[in-house]
């Protein structure tokens, strides 16, 4: 008997010396869903079955560095947004065997989606962006509304390597839970949801690897976080739909009226999502598989 074209199913998929699992459901034109913080690839676990049900193939891999199969040396620029962009690049290429893929990133899965969009347009035939713009947005917009500078804390306290950490790791990772409930205010996730991604926490280094992303986005005297504030002011050609929600306690949503959507030579698109918050796309998933439908439909 032959298997459903939406049937769930995994990968590994390689790039740059590392190995990543991937979680994939359904077969057709690829589309590549990468996570954020503090998440793991099975965020994704509504819009997967969505995806493979409209005749897409759904991937969607882990970050580097949130499993030992893709930590190679404890080197806190390897975590830049600019170097992590790579392994979308080798993954694009990989999936899309000679054709464009659509992108879609949470998070940290926005802001490297950013970065390679600008870097490796040709790549990608649509992203998306869920719940944070831009970095050179950000930047506009905490001048704009000062009450980001509070949302944002968290980056700051992640700078003090070991103390930090330990508090993440503090009583079964009672600060992840902390961060789902100040980031989306209302909403009750499932308990085997939070099980299941503080499991993949406990992991060797995954926490380091994990904490290792802001620590090089917000080291001055990296080169790649230099060469960063251009390639967020570079033009793309990759249509741009942003989806925020309107209740975000991590990203406000107001700053993504700051974005310079000149940029987006192909289009952007912002749609707020009302009663949800930084993990809108758990929270409220057929609304947003919805808009993710309609706008695949349209670039594809």
């Amino acid at each position: 008997m032959s298997a459903s074209p939406t049937q769930s199913g995994s990968l590994t998929l390689e790039a740059n010396g590392r190995r990543s699992s991937a979680l994939t459901q359904g077969e057709g034109p690829v589309v590549l869903l990468v996570h954020g913080f503090p998440d793991h690839n099975a965020t994704f676990r509504h819009q997967l079955p969505a995806l493979a049900e409209a005749g897409y193939r759904a991937v969607a891999p882990m970050l580097r560095g949130y499993e030992p199969s893709s930590q190679l040396r404890r080197r806190i620029a390897d975590q830049h947004p600019l170097q992590v962009a790579l392994d979308l690049a080798a993954w694009a290429r990989s999936l899309g065997k000679g054709k464009p893929i659509h992108l879609i990133g949470h998070d940290w899965g926005a802001i490297v989606a950013y970065v390679v969009a600008a870097l490796e347009p040709t790549l990608f035939r649509s992203a998306t962006a869920i719940a944070v713009p831009p970095l050179d947005a950000l930047e506009k917009g905490i001048r704009k509304h000062p009450v980001q500078i509070r949302n944002s804390w968290y980056t700051l306290f992640f700078q003090l390597r070991g103390l930090s950490d330990a508090v993440v790791r503090a009583r079964d990772f009672a600060f992840i839970e902390k961060l789902w409930r100040d980031w989306s205010p209302g909403w009750s996730w499932e308990p085997e949801t939070m099980a299941a991604l503080k499991n993949t926490f406990r992991k060797p280094d995954v926490l380091w690897y994990a904490l290792a992303y802001y620590r090089a986005t917000l080291n001055p005297f990296l080169p790649d976080s230099r060469r960063m504030t251009e390639v967020m002011k570079q033009p793309t050609d990759v249509p741009m739909l942003a989806i925020t929600g309107a209740t975000d306690g991590c990203m406000d949503t107001r700053i993504f009226d700051c974005v310079d959507t000149q940029r987006f030579r192909k289009g952007y698109c912002l749609e707020r999502i009302p009663g949800a918050g930084h993990f809108c796309h758990q929270e409220k998933p057929d609304r947003v598989n919805a808009l993710l439908l309609d706008w695949l439909a349209d670039h594809s």
